[in-house]
């Protein structure tokens, strides 16, 4: 069990590293970001931070926010709050093409781009190990408005993140419709190929997973103490 948690995460970081290059080309594709990258771009436009560093201290307080709502954390959810930011910056740090300026081009680059984030998430979550920061709020906010579809609320809280990063000066296009409406139907065909369902999993906070390996060492200690 114990090596299954750790190769869960090099696994989180494999996928993470993948999925966060699908994000990049999303940006790459320059026809408008999603929300929640049009406000870490807009953060980034505003203060001396760049994206990476911008997306990551969102994540952060994201964070806090789903730990106060008091949802389940696991180490997949802090390790995807410090890398996934700044896998993407790396990314677009090294990104050797010319910027991209033709919308139908984009548009396709956009599309490769959900591929390669629905295959990253898969990836990620395999591991059991909690969903992103993001992911997090949005079901902690569902549960508080239960009367409210889980979509609807969705929606309301991508409106929200989308207006902020817009009047900070983030980028918005028909990139951020085709991003709102259509990473959704690519990740669900994405997943249809590869017989993944992520509703089927069960993944483990913080505390079990720590309780585990901690069982697992106090085992250890007590074979070594009866071999004396």
């Amino acid at each position: 069990m114990k090596r299954n948690i750790i190769t869960g995460w090099f696994r989180i970081v494999i996928g993470l590293f993948i999925f966060a290059f699908g994000v990049h080309l999303t940006i790459y594709a320059n026809i408008g970001l999603a929300p929640w990258d049009c406000l870490g771009m807009g953060v980034a436009k505003h203060t001396p931070l760049n994206y990476g560093i911008a997306m990551t201290l969102i994540a952060l307080t994201v964070l806090v926010i789903d730990i106060l709502l008091r949802e389940r954390i696991g180490y997949g959810t802090v390790i995807d709050a410090f890398l996934t930011g700044n896998f993407v910056q790396f990314f677009n740090s090294f990104n050797p093409l010319p910027d991209n300026h033709n919308t139908f081009l984009g548009i396709g680059i956009m599309v490769v781009g959900f591929i390669f984030m629905a295959l990253g998430m898969a990836v990620y979550m395999k591991s059991e190990q909690g969903c992103g920061p993001r992911d997090a709020l949005l079901v902690g906010l569902g549960k508080r408005m239960p009367k409210i579809p889980i979509g609807i609320v969705e929606i309301l809280l991508w409106a929200v993140v989308l207006l902020l990063g817009w009047l900070l000066g983030g980028p918005v296009g028909i990139g951020t419709l085709i991003s709102t409406f259509g990473a959704g139907l690519v990740l669900q065909a994405v997943y249809t190929v590869i017989h993944f369902e992520p509703r089927k999993l069960k993944h483990r906070s913080i505390r079990e997973i720590t309780a585990i390996l901690c069982e697992k060492s106090a085992h250890a200690d007590d074979a070594q103490a009866d071999e004396r």
